[in-house]
């Protein structure tokens, strides 16, 4: 059985989450957080330790994309 814990973002953020996944597969803001998180992973898995310019490539498309403030 899969354990779980728990991962607080602010309710505005939250909102703007649940807005952005409106009409795709995601189901909630957990299902994009793990995807997320997931990607991240298996990106830095595959490529080794992420150098600080990917790091803050991806942390630019979070950003972007309204996960991060």
């Amino acid at each position: 059985m899969t354990e779980y814990t728990t991962v607080s973002i602010p309710k505005d953020l939250a909102d703007r989450v649940d807005e952005t996944i409106e009409g795709t597969s995601f189901q909630s803001t957990s299902d994009l957080v793990r995807f997320l998180l997931r990607s991240i992973v298996i990106q830095h898995q595959k490529e080794g330790e992420l150098t600080e310019a990917e790091f803050e490539e991806i942390t630019e498309q979070l950003r972007g994309l309204g996960y991060l403030e």
